[in-house]
Parts: structure tokens; C-alpha cells; sequence
């Protein structure tokens, strides 16, 4: 690993979630000393991936990273070839839909289609969950097994109340969805909003994302509609994909259940 490369993604790393930090809090943060921070950070803001708060000495986010994350968007062949059938189980369910990839720990909607009743809502494109709260990011994890299997060796957060942490019901749900296709998150991520994900396959068998339908936690369990809408949605895109079975094949190797304490 590069290690002025490392200490910059560090840095941005840092100022993620809007947070806005001066040099002495980064160093403080980073366990690294002032004077390199302060080069690492004049580095980024010279190339607009951190901006100085007006009249102030921290620093936050810069706006050419929203310009990289859009090109990046622009180059994913799942999002090109799922928009329009997000789009239609969107309208056929009246529900919110994501698309969603892994990103270590967790996972980012690349896609977000509102619910089409005209209310207004926030767009969720660039968001990120952690997988282990998301249904989204359960699918990934459940046919990546032995990512899977890292992750509950650590501990894991909780967002809400309904977050489940523990590595033995997580791993037994992850069983569950490599060998049914469907996985389920009530409240674990936002109170008040839950979702049911489906595996997006490429042409070599890979998952390589997923979708979701969000239904509003006080219409939960979701109507068959919906599932059978979901399921027939993951499959045409992972048709225009080249997929040429659709669920996947669960993993050879299964995630080993920690045992109860």
C-alpha cells in the first residue's frame, strides 16, 4: 500500500458525513503529526477533493468529488441496464426501489427511485448502509461468504433498537437468503422503514449487486405482489446482464454460524 495515497483516503475518510474538522482535529484523529496533515490537506484542495469553510480554518469535502462519483456512476453497466426496471417496479408497486453494490462494510445506492405519489422525498443516490442493516447488503454478504464470515468476527453497530449484531442470527439469515434468493431488514437501518432485497447476477454467475424494495415498517410484511415483483425485476436485470440462471447458486462454501454464547 502507498502510504501518501493511504493517509489521504484517511483524511477524506474523515471528513465524511459532513463533518467539518481543522488540521489540529485530523492530526488528532489520524494519529499523524500537523505538519503532514496540513501538506496532505493544501494536496486535496488544490485538486477540489477538500474545501476551507469560508473565513474559517476547517475543512470538509470538496465538490470535484461529486464530480468523480458521477463519472464513476456513468461507468457501471448494472445501473445503465437496471434504471428502467427499478423504474417500472417503482411504479408497479408504488414503492420506493435501490440499487445497491458492496463497499467493504457496506453498501452504496447507486440508483434510488422515489415513490411515485408525488410526495416529497429525499434522493439517496451516493447513500451508504452498513450491509449488515441494509437487505441490500445482506444479499452481498450472504453470496460472499467468506467476506461474510470477517465481518461477523468483528463487532458490528447498531443503528436503531432492531439492528441485529449478533454474528449467529445474522449468519443463519445469511444461509437462509443463499439459499432462497430474498433478504429482509425490519427497522434495523431508520425506524419507521424497512426493505426486502434481491441478488443482481452477471454473466459469469457473480452477484454483483442488488435491489430492494422499501415498504414503510407499518405495511410490513410486504404483499406477495411486491415479492413476486422484486424477484421478476433481479431477473431481467440480471438477464440484460447475461446471466443465464436466475437466483443464483448458493455459495460452495457456507458462512460458519458462530456458536450461541
Amino acid at each position: 500500500m502507498i502510504q501518501a495515497i493511504d493517509r489521504a483516503a484517511k483524511v477524506l475518510s474523515s471528513l465524511q458525513g459532513a463533518r467539518h474538522l481543522g488540521i489540529t482535529e485530523l492530526s488528532a484523529e489520524l494519529g499523524l503529526p500537523v505538519s503532514t496533515v496540513h501538506g496532505i490537506v493544501k494536496s486535496l484542495q488544490g485538486h477540489g477533493l477538500v474545501s476551507q469553510e469560508p473565513g474559517g480554518n476547517r475543512y470538509m469535502l470538496g465538490p470535484a468529488l461529486l464530480k468523480l462519483s458521477n463519472v464513476y456512476l456513468d461507468t457501471l453497466d448494472v445501473r445503465a441496464r437496471a434504471m428502467r426496471w427499478t423504474l417500472e417496479l417503482a411504479r408497479r408497486t408504488g414503492l420506493s426501489t435501490r440499487l445497491g453494490v458492496q463497499l467493504f462494510d457496506e453498501v452504496i445506492i447507486i440508483h434510488h427511485n422515489q415513490r411515485p405519489d408525488g410526495s416529497q422525498q429525499m434522493p439517496e443516490t451516493g447513500l451508504a448502509i452498513p450491509a449488515h442493516a441494509s437487505a441490500m447488503g445482506k444479499v452481498l454478504l450472504a453470496y460472499s461468504p467468506d467476506y461474510a464470515a470477517g465481518l461477523l468476527g468483528r463487532p458490528l453497530g447498531s443503528l436503531t433498537g432492531a439492528t441485529i449484531t449478533d454474528p449467529a442470527r445474522l449468519g443463519a439469515q445469511f444461509a437462509s437468503i443463499a439459499g432462497n434468493g430474498i433478504a429482509t431488514e425490519e427497522d434495523e437501518a431508520v425506524l419507521g422503514e424497512s426493505s426486502v432485497a434481491a441478488p443482481i447476477v452477471d454473466t459469469r454467475g457473480n452477484v454483483i449487486a442488488a435491489v430492494a424494495v422499501v415498504v414503510p415498517s407499518s405495511e410490513w410484511p410486504p404483499d406477495t405482489s411486491v415479492l413476486n415483483g422484486l424477484r421478476e425485476t433481479a431477473r431481467n436485470i440480471s438477464r440484460e446482464l447475461g446471466a443465464s440462471t436466475w437466483p443464483p447458486r448458493a455459495p460452495q462454501r457456507s458462512v460458519a454460524v458462530p456458536p450461541e454464547s
